[in-house]
């Protein structure tokens, strides 16, 4: 396995694989069984499979939250290899972001709700530093979990607007044995704020119960997740959301396939997690 610090070397590399397929996986480290089958996902369809390990700081709009974020460089570059990844980008900010550098993608409606009204500037961070990974590596299939489905919706639509020439595939996401999605910020609860983060699913598969039963009332729904959520003593609900999974656009009756999505501070830590719903015709 190639691990490149910087960009020059990694253009080098790059050069020698014409004829084939790249497959990418972009990360922020901290690496979970999440990114793992991401990355097996990646290797089934591709010749060459290449991951990033970047924590990007354009795309945290609070200072803490970036220097809390967890780096464990040495111990992500043994499972990749493991995992049969060819190559590794992990540069330091100044290999991403020069000095002199003055640029931003910046989306527009999709990028507005949820995840982008609560973290003002987030999705500019995230396009951003993903347009210079595509024109970097030039990968022909690029990978990312449902898990963060505002970033994937974004990351389609930047992808179709802009032209890039690469596929984007949505991979389902990973979770432990009880539920819980698979994120690096769960290494930093509690054991009991861990399992108070179970309501977060807990009442996510509520809901899909209501609407395979019937149920089309999103007010009442939302009100009673939120219950379910906030009986806990740790978490507090940021939102929750129903939306239309292509927009975003928030919906008052479930009608179609449904994105239902939520943001909860456990303890300080703040989790995401979602499910795409589809009504019995």
């Amino acid at each position: 396995m190639h691990v490149f610090r910087y960009t020059v070397d990694l253009i080098k590399h790059l050069e020698t694989l014409q004829g084939e397929t790249l497959g990418l996986v972009p990360t922020m480290g901290c690496l979970h069984a999440g990114h793992l089958s991401l990355v097996a996902q990646a290797r089934a369809e591709n010749d060459q499979v290449a991951t990033t390990i970047f924590v990007n700081p354009k795309q945290f709009n609070n200072t803490e939250d970036l220097e809390k974020y967890p780096k464990t460089l040495q111990e992500d570059l043994s499972l990749l290899e493991e995992a049969g990844c060819d190559l590794v980008f992990c540069p330091e900010p100044d290999q991403v972001y020069p000095s002199d550098f003055d640029a931003k993608v910046s989306l527009g409606g999709v990028t507005r709700a949820l995840e982008g009204a609560s973290r003002p500037g987030h999705f500019d961070g995230v396009t951003t530093v993903v347009s210079l990974l595509f024109n970097l590596l030039r990968p022909h299939n690029a990978y990312f979990g449902q898990k963060d489905a505002q970033q994937l919706a974004v990351i389609q639509k930047m992808v179709k607007d802009l032209k890039y020439q690469v596929r984007i595939v949505g991979c389902p996401t990973a979770r432990s044995a009880d539920g819980l999605a698979l994120s690096s910020r769960n290494t930093r609860l509690s054991e009991p704020q861990r399992a108070e983060a179970l309501s977060l699913y807990q009442s996510l598969c509520w809901a899909e119960q209501q609407i395979l039963t019937g149920n089309r009332d999103v007010v009442q729904m939302k009100e009673h997740m939120n219950q379910m959520i906030e009986e806990e003593p740790s978490t507090a609900v940021d939102y929750i959301s129903f939306a239309d999974p292509h927009l975003l656009e928030e919906i008052d009756i479930v009608q179609g396939e449904t994105l239902v999505s939520l943001a909860v501070f456990v303890g300080p830590v703040r989790l995401i997690d979602n499910l795409l719903i589809s009504p019995p015709q």
